[in-house]
């Protein structure tokens, strides 16, 4: 019997990697390396390949050439024949035998039912009518957009049922009918009845059951040895079974393979004779149905690749049987954990969703997927993407959203077409992270199990779920300490002032002593560049490319450039680049060095008018360092500027004083009305995320890290875990402020900036207006010295620092600017005379004014 670790022995246990080469640990530790420090939960989505899977094929490609099996050369031959040899053996993986059925490589899934759908529409002058399951994935819905006779949404298996009982009343000769569903639903689970396929197919003639059988193989044997029970057509993607190679089937009855007699496109290889000047006439093959259609060259190398996966499967893991029954064991072992825990007043953390004739235990009606959210105490839903963000930081690889099943995610959650596109119109977009509206989840989590899935998945999981999110008193942490009675000393100074003129790049710190200046829009020089993806416009973060961290801008203002560098500062390899601050020499600006050109580019959601460096060398600069295709670009002079909330929009908005720094937006002459800036209340922004400017607290960092240090597993309270610490800089502020503690009797006050409703900065009470606080995500795991994600400070803050569904940390600031402030005024001699410089520097004095309540705020951080 194998053992396993921090589980009870019995019976049951049988089924845990029964049949493997070896204990699934073993093969993992050999064959998976990759897996290593990580909890993958995402096999729906694909399941992961073998080292020696990817080895072999290595092997056979550098041991035969192969050739376009469009040929009659030698290569071209041996490509034909391992094509048909893998053909056949991919039949046999599902029982399906070869005079009965027929198999057609396609790219995935998806393209097999693009392929039914699309044929039979060509099937009837009238084209096809179509049904389908409402648990039915994206890809199955699509195809009612080629339904010409019409659709129907079966909302439950009931209405399948009487569906199918009535058919023989149904008129006969407007059409083909095609009825499809999933095999097993890729959302949860949850598996349907085989039968239909049957039962359909004795019920009424001209009418075709398609299968989608993609999420159901890969844990699970397809059996197609019985073909009068078989559907008619049964898509796949291997990918989901071995990992590899992307490579898709369509599975055809032979007796179903008419519907495509009267597709009308051809391609190479699919056609016996072309006649394409006078006659336009093509005769095409009909030796077979994948030769009819398979048009163009097949992805041999991929079908070749399909070999290996298929020898490396069976090696490691004997059978789909054997994969089922080890699946099986460890749902059963999730599902029971997940459905037990519980908050400490007894209400449950997960809500699972599946079938109500469900059954982890019975593989006929439950596969080894699990749809849930979380709870709090109280029964407040959990946001799906604050889970996933944090699980993503703790390494556990899960999804969230609709899962592409947007009818089983929205019949599960409980709403109506209606809900639907009035969230749709509130904002929410497949994969944004409109958590919760309405007071309902608008998504929902997904972990599933695959072949080389293990118990330590299973502990590492339901660890990360009781750590973050399981309350075990009712003492909640609060995110603002009790108020201070005495505040008569503020205590507060500017620690350091940075700038980031690179969004999502390194900062550079203003120097002590020199005077900073503060536009409506944030720091002088603040995020008016930004890196633009060449192929997609949209602005690079640090969140995808923790590297950006080591791009390092430094604004000399006597020489007038932004000299940036990129890589460590001991590296070897370090670079430079220099680009002008000023507009004024419009030749610098569209010389051969930094020529621009407009275009639109995504930031922070929003569409943007940049201008885009087109130099190579620029380009190729910042390319090279990160490797992706990229170029700097800049926010345009005269154009508008960004809006912070309520809404991100364009907005008309420009300031009317001259500034006498170079700064972040250039100013014009023009002399807008008090009135519309009293009207918009809204902070005009560059490229930053939500606001101009970003405070945090050095006394705040100071509590994190104690709270990191003390929490760590590795502590032994002799400070071995200095190396959890981390720095301000990953949480970006724009200013940090700190405590003077000879002004105080007692400690630092850490969080007290939650309470702060303004500030005055400086000799001059600069007044500064507080938004609300930033909302937080991983990109503060980044450090910000060596480009390296770790787990902290967002596991931390996640559970000390958390209202809601969203982490807060910092302070959201823009410049107060009363409607005095527009009036430029006059001398005697009546001429306007300049505004007063805004300007803070380090060591300037804070003053900040308290309110009742903590404001929250609406971003992202800023990066």
């Amino acid at each position: 019997m194998i053992t396993i670790k921090g589980t009870e022995t019995g019976e049951s246990l049988l089924a845990y990697a029964r049949g493997y080469s070896e204990d699934v640990d073993v093969i993992r530790e050999r064959e998976y390396p990759l897996l290593k420090d990580t909890t993958y939960l995402d096999h729906a989505g694909t399941t992961l390949y073998a080292k020696s899977l990817i080895e072999s094929f290595s092997r056979d490609l550098t041991s035969n050439l192969y050739g376009n099996p469009h040929s009659m050369s030698a290569p071209s031959q041996l490509s034909t024949q391992r094509v048909d040899d893998i053909r056949l053996r991919a039949l046999r993986f599902f029982n399906a035998d070869p005079d009965e059925f027929d198999l057609v490589f396609v790219a995935n899934a998806t393209a097999g039912i693009k392929l039914v759908a699309e044929s039979l529409r060509e099937a009837s002058p009238r084209g096809f009518w179509y049904g389908y399951h409402v648990d039915a994935h994206t890809s199955l819905v699509g195809a009612r957009e080629l339904a010409g006779l019409g659709n129907r949404c079966f909302a439950t298996d009931e209405e399948v049922e009487r569906w199918i009982s009535d058919l023989h009343n149904e008129p006969q000769g407007q059409g083909p009918r095609l009825f499809a569903c999933p095999a097993q639903s890729n959302m949860n689970g949850r598996r349907f009845p085989l039968e239909w396929c049957r039962k359909i197919r004795g019920a009424a003639e001209n009418t075709y059951s398609l299968l989608d059988v993609a999420s159901l193989v890969s844990t699970s044997p397809l059996d197609l040895s019985d073909a009068s029970a078989a559907p008619d057509f049964a898509v796949l993607s291997f990918y989901k079974i071995f990992g590899f190679p992307d490579l898709g089937a369509l599975i055809v009855r032979k007796s179903a393979g008419h519907v495509f007699d009267k597709r009308r496109f051809f391609g190479g290889g699919t056609v016996d004779m072309v006649l394409t000047q006078g006659t336009q006439w093509h005769a095409k093959k009909q030796s077979t149905i994948h030769d009819r259609l398979e048009d163009g060259t097949l992805p041999f190398h991929s079908i070749i690749a399909l070999e290996s996966a298929f020898d490396t499967h069976e090696r490691l893991f004997g059978s789909m049987d054997n994969v089922s029954s080890h699946t099986r064991f460890l749902a059963k072992q999730l599902y029971d954990r997940m459905t037990a825990l519980r908050h400490h007043n007894g209400e449950k953390v997960c809500h699972v969703y599946m079938g109500s004739r469900s059954d982890y235990n019975d593989p006929a009606t439950q596969g080894p997927i699990f749809a849930f959210n979380l709870r709090s105490s109280q029964g407040a839903w959990i946001g799906k993407s604050e889970v996933e963000k944090l699980a993503s930081v703790k390494n556990i690889q899960i999804r969230s959203g609709t899962l592409c099943n947007p009818g089983g995610t929205a019949a599960s959650l409980g709403r109506t077409a209606e809900d639907m596109l009035r969230n749709f119109e509130q904002g929410m977009r497949c994969g944004d992270d409109h958590d919760i509206m309405d007071g309902l989840p608008t998504g929902i989590l997904r972990a599933s199990l695959g072949a080389m899935s293990n118990m330590d998945d299973i502990h590492a999981f339901m660890a990360f779920i009781e750590e973050f999110y399981v309350e075990k008193s009712p003492n909640m942490c609060a995110l603002v300490p009790p108020m201070e009675t005495n505040l008569q000393q503020p205590g507060f100074y500017v620690e350091s002032l940075s700038v980031y003129p690179i969004k999502s790049c390194g900062a550079f710190k203003v120097p002590d002593g020199k005077r900073w200046e503060i536009k409506p829009e944030g720091l002088a020089w603040d995020r008016e560049w930004c890196l633009v993806h060449q192929g997609t416009g949209a602005a690079l973060n640090q969140k995808r490319y923790p590297r950006m961290a080591l791009i390092m801008p430094f604004i000399d203002l006597s020489r007038g450039v932004l000299h940036i560098t990129c890589g460590g500062i001991s590296s070897p390899a370090q670079k430079s680049l220099e680009i002008p601050l000023g507009r004024e020499n419009l030749r610098a600006i569209t010389s051969s060095f930094c020529q621009t050109s407009s275009k639109s580019s995504t930031v922070c959601g929003d569409q943007v008018s940049l201008q885009a460096y087109t130099s190579p060398a620029v380009s190729a600069f910042f390319s090279d360092f990160l490797g992706v295709p990229c170029t700097l670009a800049r926010f345009p002079p005269q154009s508008s500027t960004r809006l912070a909330e309520p809404k991100r929009t364009f907005a008309g908005r420009r300031s009317p004083l001259k500034s006498t720094m170079p700064g972040s937006f250039p100013q014009d002459q023009d002399t807008s009305p008090p009135e519309a800036m009293i009207e918009s209340q809204r902070s005009p922004l560059l490229l930053s995320n939500e606001s101009p400017i970003l405070l945090i607290s050095r006394s705040s960092v100071n509590r994190l890290n104690e709270t990191i240090k003390a929490s760590s597993p590795n502590s032994n309270g002799n400070g071995n875990c200095r190396n959890k610490a981390v720095a301000a800089d990953v949480f970006r502020a724009n200013i940090v402020v700190a405590e003077n503690l000879s002004q105080l009797a007692r400690a630092e006050r850490p969080y007290i900036e939650d309470r702060w409703e303004s500030l005055r900065i400086g000799s001059r009470n600069l007044r500064f207006d507080v938004l609300g606080s930033c909302q937080r995500c991983q990109m503060v795991c980044v450090n910000q010295l060596t480009g390296v994600r770790g787990e902290e400070p967002y596991s931390t803050l996640a559970k000390t620092r958390k209202s809601g569904n969203k982490i807060f940390f910092g302070r959201y600031l823009s410049v107060f600017e009363d409607v005095e402030s527009w009036d430029r005024g006059c001398d005697e001699t009546d001429t306007p005379t300049p505004p007063v410089l805004k300007t803070v520097m380090v060591g300037d004095v804070v003053t900040p004014s308290y309110g009742l309540g903590l404001g929250l705020g609406h971003g992202h951080g800023h990066d």
